[in-house]
């Protein structure tokens, strides 16, 4: 599963699968099992920010300080996104 980076987020690993790059782009937040189940879903506007579909086993901080992290990054995780979808960011036309 690609990550958008190597370190943790608020505890957690911002991912995507090789399955779920048919959908807009978005960011899976789990520990280190990096699975699905409990982790929180994280969809990405061409602003940056986010709309969370599934928040897992997150707290509110965590959700916040992720949010946070993708604001800033969102570029970055876009250029790494883009290598393995054509889908753009959540909520653009198709």
């Amino acid at each position: 599963m690609p990550k958008y980076c190597r370190d943790k987020i608020a505890g957690y690993y911002l991912y995507y699968t090789k399955h779920c790059i048919i959908e807009a782009m978005h960011a899976h937040a789990s520990d280190s099992k990096l699975t699905e189940s409990g982790s929180a879903k994280f969809w990405v506007k061409a602003d940056g920010t986010t709309e969370i579909q599934d928040r897992g086993t997150l707290n509110d901080h965590e959700i916040k300080v992720i949010q946070k992290y993708i604001k800033k990054n969102y570029k970055q995780m876009y250029e790494r996104w883009s290598q393995d979808s054509e889908n753009g960011f959540f909520g653009e036309p198709d």
